[in-house]
Order: structure tokens, then sequence, then C-alpha cells
């Protein structure tokens, strides 16, 4: 485990999922938070989106389990002015900002050339933009407290390789890649490293949805083998990518940054 006591870290898409698991492990460290989430559903995907409830149930379970101070608001990534204000919100409630955990993101499915405008921009403005936004709210108050700290962007296994029925998630999941590098160039000199991580497939609802099944089978063998795993298992639990995001805010990786951390399975080793 990794000593995050006396620290803050801010989460999005913090209601369920891989978010939940990065605040309750972060917590558990010791790690006081800051999570938000969108709380809607989103009408280019085929499966639910997190409600608010979600997101309560979060912060309950985090303060059952690990009694640290939690602040949790409703807030769109997507929206920049939200954004700054729960940086704001943050710094005036805890006077200090050392985590951020850029987590948010959805995922739709269709051919490339199938794809409709709604699905290209809600994947590009949530994962890609969404990002940039809430490096752009949290930075600023990093520098300014004066304590350095560590950026975890959740890139993934189709950050890393072409994604067949998801080329928008993987333009995006590509996209923070560079935009994590960059960030990490321009803010060694206050000791803030930026990384990004690549999970393969987590078992969230987030794979639920029946399209990408249904067009996976209808293709032919050519395509199967890039969704291979190395190691046997079909999907990563959100524990896993939790665990290397633990290990990257805390100290143990304090000499880490502009670099890509994989926990794909083996996936992207095919």
């Amino acid at each position: 485990m990794s000593d995050l006591t006396g620290r803050v870290a801010l989460i999005t898409g913090a209601a369920r999922g891989q978010g939940r698991s990065h605040a309750l492990r972060l917590a558990s460290d010791g790690a006081d938070l800051v999570l938000c989430d969108v709380c809607s559903d989103f009408g280019s995907t085929d499966y639910p989106g997190a409600t608010f409830e979600d997101l309560q149930e979060t912060v309950q379970m985090v303060e059952k389990a690990t009694g640290r101070r939690v602040l949790a608001r409703q807030a769109d990534v997507r929206d920049l002015d939200a954004m700054q204000s729960l940086a704001d919100e943050a710094m005036s409630e805890f006077g200090r900002l050392d985590v951020v955990v850029a987590n948010a993101g959805v995922m739709s499915a269709g051919r490339a050339w199938e794809l409709t405008p709604e699905q290209w921009k809600d994947v590009i403005d949530v994962n890609l933009t969404g990002t940039f936004y809430t490096l752009k709210a949290a930075v600023p108050p990093m520098i300014s407290a004066g304590n350095g700290g560590s950026i975890i962007v959740i890139s993934s296994a189709a950050g890393r390789k072409g994604t067949p029925f998801a080329a928008h998630y993987s333009a995006s999941k590509h996209g923070l890649v560079g935009l994590a590098r960059t960030f990490a160039l321009e803010l060694g000199e206050h000791d803030i490293r930026v990384n990004t991580v690549h999970p393969v497939g987590v078992a969230t609802l987030m794979v639920s949805g029946p399209t990408f099944p249904k067009l996976l089978a209808e293709v032919t063998l050519t395509i199967g083998p890039t969704y291979m795993n190395t190691l046997p298992y079909e999907f990563l639990q959100p524990e896993a990518v939790s665990n290397m995001v633990a290990w990257l805010a805390g100290d143990e990786s304090r000499y880490c940054t502009g670099s890509q951390f994989v926990v794909d399975l083996g996936n992207t080793s095919r």
C-alpha cells in the first residue's frame, strides 16, 4: 500500500466502476477525496449511465470503509466552468490537491465508417476534451500549492493499438497519450508527474452493451486475434487497475513521468 496520508485526490467518473474502485483504494491508502461524475445517460451508448445515487453510494462506501473525508459533486468533465468550480471548492475545503485521476470515459461501438456524429462527439468530448478540461482546472491549484503531485490519466489498451469497432474510442485514448506526455514535460519543473494507465477490457457496465459482441460475431478471424489476451482471463477486475493507480499516486513512483503503464493481460504484446 502507498501512504497517501494527508494528501487529496481528485477522481472523475467516480460514481461506479473503475472510478469507485480508485476512490476506495486511494482512500484506504489515506487520501481524502474529491469526486465527480456526470450522473446521466448518453444517447449514443448502449449501456446505462451512472446515477447520482451511484455517486452517493460511492461516498458512503468510502466513508464507511476508511473514514476519509469526501467532497462529491455532480459535474460534467465537458463543462470547463464546472471543473474549475470543483477545483476551487477542493482547495477551499482541503487547501491542497495532490493527485488527479482523470478516469471519466464513455464508449460506443460501430464500424468506423458507420459511426454517427453523435457517437464520435460524445466519445471525443468526454474522453479527450474532458480530460483536458480536468487537467486545465486542476493543474493551477496543484502548482500554487507547491507540493508537487501525480496526475494519472486512464487511457486503454485501445490507446496502444487500433481497436476494431471503436475508432472514436481508440482515437481518444491515443490522444490521451500525447496530452499526458506534453503535460509531463511542462509540469516537470513543478515536480508534478503525469502518466497514463492502459487497461484491457475491465468488468464494468461499459462492456455490457450488446452492440460490440454482435459486431465481433459478424467478422472473420482476421479481427478476432486482435482481442486475444495472453493471460487466461477475459476481463480485468477494476481493482487491478486501481493497484496501478495507487502506485502512481504514491512516492514509490516519484521518478516516473511521461510514461505509459500497461495492465492488459498481455493483450498489446500480440
